[in-house]
């Protein structure tokens, strides 16, 4: 159950190009430090949901590189009853501006079945540059430069930069362009505005949510080509309460458990 793929679904972008920083920059409206949400995650295998692992983030209020940032973490695991299956344990975390989003460094650790990964992204805007030190499985560690082209994110950057987004400016099927850094790659996608619906979650409990569509990035076990769907609360916080991905064999579900210290 690959949550960067899952992660990439609550990932928006809009703006132009002149200033790469200031032009990507959002008021923050969504969230604040102190915010914890977490879900359930399941398999689906033949007619059978596995409740198989959990997933948390959480946000905290830092210094970095001697500026105010905001800390994004998630954690995403499967139980150690269904490791046999797949096994999950992936660690994501960002520093982005507190005042404008933009993301400023990023980590991602992660473990999927035999596969093992670590990132590490710095953002340095005024050389229009993102170091990258990579090491994947059991090979060397390898350091790079990459251009930082407009209004590129990171997946956890992404995550709450998509929260703090005006949907009112959409109409259903109206495409958005995002543009994400993974694995060391740049990848051009899309979330398709899919309107408003009224959903009921395992616990029975009913939100009105905005609807989307969020095209995946291919992995170890996600195909390409395919389309996660996405529902977030249509209020002001924007919290994502269902994530749906179909996977190589059967599909995989994430689902909104607790809330705690919501801005709203």
């Amino acid at each position: 159950m690959k949550w960067d793929n899952i992660m990439t679904g609550f990932a928006l972008w809009l703006i132009c190009h002149t200033n790469i920083q200031a032009q990507c920059s959002i008021e923050t409206t969504a969230f604040a430090p102190g915010e914890i949400i977490r879900y359930n995650a399941y398999y689906n295998w033949g007619f059978i949901w596995l409740h198989a692992g959990e997933v948390e983030f959480n946000v905290t209020e830092q210094i970095y590189d001697g500026r105010k940032v905001f800390h994004l973490y998630a954690y995403g695991a499967t139980y150690k009853s269904y490791d046999w299956i797949f096994k999950v344990r992936e660690r994501y975390r960002s520093y982005v501006d507190v005042e404008t989003q933009t993301p400023l460094w990023y980590e991602r650790d992660v473990t999927e079945g035999n596969y093992t990964a670590f990132e590490e992204y710095k953002f340095d805007y005024e050389r229009g540059q993102i170091h990258t030190y990579v090491q994947k499985r059991e090979k060397p560690a390898k350091n790079g430069t990459l251009p930082l082209t407009p209004c590129l994110f990171d997946v956890m950057s992404a995550v709450y930069y998509f929260r703090s987004v005006d949907f009112s400016h959409y109409r259903d099927g109206d495409k958005i362009p995002i543009h994400m850094i993974l694995d060391s790659k740049v990848y051009h996608l899309y979330i398709r505005y899919l309107g408003k619906e009224t959903i009921k979650t395992r616990d029975k409990k009913e939100y009105k949510c905005i609807k989307c569509a969020i095209q995946l990035v291919e992995g170890t076990l996600f195909k390409g080509d395919t389309d996660a769907l996405i529902w977030v609360t249509d209020d002001d916080n924007k919290v994502p309460v269902i994530v749906e991905a179909q996977i190589l064999v059967g599909s995989v579900k994430a689902i909104l458990t607790e809330t705690v210290g919501l801005k709203h």
